[in-house]
């Protein structure tokens, strides 16, 4: 009877974070309550539209799973019924759109000329970065549910029952494989894997960080970030699902119910460490680390002590992504498809603006004074920030 209990919660929560995150913060039905209204401010900032372009399908990947990326002047975006796209970031002239007969829940990935993706069976495609054309596709055990890690040497993919597959880059060929003993229970969604010169830095389930040789697979150390606590399976969740940042030596992560933490990039060694629940993407700007934390209050420490400098919880339950420094603000939109600019000195508002009705998931990206979303509606946006 035990077992079967188990696995019927096990099948609750492999399904999604959308079951857990209706708990609310504590777990306790506090989202009866409903989501902050938002509160007036005085515009401090002007975010500017500069081009708008649908030239991808719907968006509902698990906690930003797919997501855009930048690089030498291009965006590159998929969406969730296997539609790949390169756009123009200065005009949103698409470039090339190539359909995939597959769902993707992971990526984008790019290292090079090359773009990779992955989807809900384990398929992972390779495609050219310039053309669009398919150079390769391989498979992994389990679904992937967040971006590739790529170089010109190796494709790195975390699948969802707690494997690192380190891919050739040239041809998709197994390389190496590493693998942790997954939680009875877990969030569905896994950390994007970080590489770093020679280093791959990847978060797991388990509450832990590690750091492997990229060309092999070999561990060079790990660092328990998350210790589960309590006595239900529920209350020991710990799973590490948003990507770590990484700023000159000292890794930054967080965990679900766990911890948020600094790490020597060389050794594993923790500087310090505080008491965080988040499954988003940190961001770092003026010396401090930003999160999301599991009920939308956004949070700032002090990325060389761990000291919390601000809080704020007026878009409390209001469904955030994972956010983006731009400048001297932070950006953060939520589930009804707000923009929202605030300080990164003190948490106040400076800025906002609708984007879509639809809300937007995918991680944003900043660009000096440019900002690109991906909404849920498949539109890409680009603003620029007075």
């Amino acid at each position: 009877m035990r077992n079967l209990l188990c696995l019927f919660l096990a099948s609750l929560l492999v399904s999604g974070c959308a079951p857990l995150k209706k708990l609310g913060s504590a777990g306790d039905g506090s989202e009866k309550t409903g989501p902050a209204a938002l509160v007036a401010f005085e515009q401090e900032v002007k975010i500017t539209k500069l081009w708008s372009t649908n030239s991808l399908g719907e968006y509902r990947s698990i906690n930003g799973g797919i997501r855009p990326v930048l690089a030498a002047g291009v965006i590159y975006a998929a969406d969730s019924d296997g539609n790949v796209v390169a756009v123009d970031a200065d005009t949103g002239k698409q470039i090339w759109k190539k359909s995939l007969d597959t769902p993707l829940a992971g990526g984008v990935g790019l290292g090079g000329n090359l773009l990779v993706v992955a989807g809900t069976d384990g398929d992972v495609f390779a495609l050219e970065a310039d053309t669009g054309e398919q150079r390769w596709s391989a498979w992994v055990t389990s679904e992937v549910l967040s971006s590739p890690a790529v170089n010109a040497d190796v494709v790195v993919v975390q699948s969802h029952d707690g494997k690192l597959v380190g891919l050739h880059a040239s041809n998709g060929e197994n390389r190496w494989q590493y693998e942790i003993d997954s939680p009875i229970l877990t969030l569905r969604g896994t950390s994007p894997p970080v590489l770093s010169d020679e280093m791959l830095i990847a978060g797991f389930a388990n509450g832990k960080i590690v750091a492997l040789a990229a060309d092999s697979g070999s561990l060079l150390w790990e660092n328990r970030l998350a210790i589960p606590q309590g006595r239900t399976e529920l209350e020991r969740l710990i799973d590490i699902d948003g990507r770590a940042v990484l700023v000159d030596e000292v890794i930054y992560a967080s965990s679900y119910q766990g911890r948020i933490g600094a790490i020597a990039k060389a050794s594993g060694r923790g500087i310090w460490y505080q008491d965080s629940s988040t499954v988003h993407d940190l961001a770092y700007g003026l010396g401090q680390v930003y999160s999301v934390q599991k009920d939308d209050e956004v949070r700032a420490i002090r990325g060389n002590s761990g000291q919390t400098v601000w809080s704020n919880d007026q878009l409390r339950l209001r469904k955030l992504n994972s956010p983006a420094t731009i400048e001297g603000y932070l950006a953060v939109a939520d589930g009804d498809g707000y923009l929202h600019l605030l300080s990164q000195t003190d948490g106040r508002f400076v800025a906002r603006t609708r984007v879509d009705g639809a809300g937007v998931t995918a991680p944003m990206i900043a660009d000096g004074q440019k900002l690109y979303v991906q909404d849920n509606d498949g539109g890409l946006t680009a603003y620029q920030i007075d």
